[in-house]
């Protein structure tokens, strides 16, 4: 796949390909500097997708391993195959895209504290939890506060431990410190900041989601505004069993002297999901990442218990239907995940084919785009993007009148509907489901037998 709208902005960042895109409010750094030892070098998507996807089994990997001597080895490798599996996982794994690497710090930061608080001397424990919470706030500030409510909640008012409550909040001011200082050299300050996310986001307040993320489930990457039908009931089903699976899960650790390891990972995962399911007026799967990572290790657990103590006859008849769920329940990830691939890879094909279309009209960098579909076009074609309105707004009609009077300009807007009001009496062609006006300037330096479908 190429790269998606998020993506390009967060690539743009760093790349020598294109301009940086307009930055907004909600977003955080973190995924870009992560991506920069090849996006600043190499253009190339199938290299930076190979890269994205090694480091993601990676992050996977160790954070499993910040559970071992937790819970038994089977139990976590089973978490690891079921959260790995997910078609959300494998769809966001190698994207360039921040909700993943939140999911990892969360269940490495979980596993680290229940770690610091078994073992006092343990001061990798203590350093892995703080990198962890650092991890979580780099990529998405807001998403680590709550993650780690609970975290916090238990360092404050119950153990009082000032050692890890020192390490979890050490990594968050670290991973959030250039977050926060952007707030107040570009957005007016830290309130300005979250008031403008807020905005974009629709406003958060009370709003339940829940049905929106069941239609997203049909593998919609973005599901905004949100009105499609619930898909059938085997897309879904898993859905509703993740939550009972985790009620088994505790009900175990409880029977089996461990509550505390598997209440801990259940809380953070509920206060991971309340923005997503409660608090926003639309959905995009990749926001309940943290949460299916958190519950992964109570499912995997509570999936062991029942195939490991039924009695010996009643035994193959449970794992007989254990296989037969986990079997069906591929099937249906995977179709769901090349839905989802195709959907997306034919967006983003459109976008690389009007970017060789307008290198044909003559625009060519440094160029300049502008229009609701113009930030990822700008990527693919190495143009700057301008907004004069919406959530990317970034400057003004007359500064783009200005720059067409030397840099090659070009508003983009949907066949049907008019040019914006600076781009009136551009020369205007006609490509696909999009139209392109070109400023004058443009047309006077390219050979008219170069130009059509006007």
């Amino acid at each position: 796949m190429g790269l998606g709208w998020d993506e390009a902005v967060y690539v743009s960042q760093v790349s020598g390909h294109a301009p940086a895109a307009f930055f907004s409010a909600p977003r955080a750094r973190g995924i870009s500097l992560l991506v920069a030892p090849i996006a600043s070098w190499s253009s190339s998507t199938e290299l930076l997708r190979v890269y994205l996807a090694l480091l993601s089994g990676l992050g996977l990997f160790l954070a499993l391993r910040a559970w071992r001597g937790l819970f038994p080895v089977r139990v976590l490798a089973l978490a690891g195959a079921l959260f790995a599996t997910l078609w959300v996982t494998v769809f966001y794994g190698p994207e360039v895209m921040p909700n993943y690497w939140v999911a990892i710090g969360a269940l490495a930061g979980v596993g680290c504290l229940l770690r610091a608080q078994a073992d006092r001397s343990d001061r990798a424990a203590l350093w892995g939890l703080g990198a962890s919470a650092a991890l979580m706030a780099w990529m998405r500030p807001t998403d680590a506060v709550w993650v780690t409510l609970p975290l916090l909640a238990l360092l404050v008012c119950v153990h009082r431990r000032p050692r890890p409550l020192a390490a979890l909040v050490a990594g968050l001011a670290t991973g959030a410190a250039g977050w926060i200082v952007e707030a107040y050299v570009s957005f007016g300050g830290l309130g300005a900041r979250l008031a403008d996310a807020s905005r974009i986001q629709g406003g958060l307040g009370w709003n339940i989601a829940i049905g929106d993320q069941l239609r997203s489930l049909r593998g919609q990457t973005l599901c905004r505004p949100c009105t499609g039908s619930i898909p059938p009931p085997e897309l879904i089903a898993w859905w509703f069993v993740l939550p009972l699976l985790a009620g088994l899960g505790l009900v175990v650790a409880v029977r089996s002297g461990r509550t505390a390891r598997t209440l801990l990972p259940l809380a953070c995962a509920t206060t991971a999901s309340i923005p997503y399911l409660f608090m926003i007026g639309y959905a995009a799967p990749r926001f309940l990442l943290p949460f299916y990572a958190l519950l992964a290790i109570p499912v995997a657990d509570a999936l062991t218990h029942l195939v490991t103590t039924t009695r010996r006859a009643w035994r193959p008849v449970a794992v007989t239907l254990v296989a037969l769920a986990m079997a069906g329940h591929l099937a249906v990830q995977y179709a769901v995940l090349e839905d989802a691939v195709d959907g997306s890879t034919a967006s983003r094909r459109d976008w690389a084919g009007t970017a060789s279309e307008l290198h044909r009209l003559g625009v060519r960098p440094p160029c300049v785009l502008s229009g609701p579909e113009a930030l990822p076009i700008a990527f693919y074609a190495g143009c700057a993007s301008a907004q004069t309105d919406g959530h990317n707004a970034s400057t003004t009609g007359a500064d783009i009148l200005r720059t067409a009077q030397h840099t090659p300009t070009a508003a983009l807007a949907a066949a049907s509907e008019e040019p914006p009001e600076y781009a009136d009496g551009w020369p205007s062609h006609r490509f696909g489901d999009l139209r392109i006006h070109v400023s004058p300037a443009v047309g006077a330096h390219v050979p008219r037998d170069q130009i059509g479908g006007s």
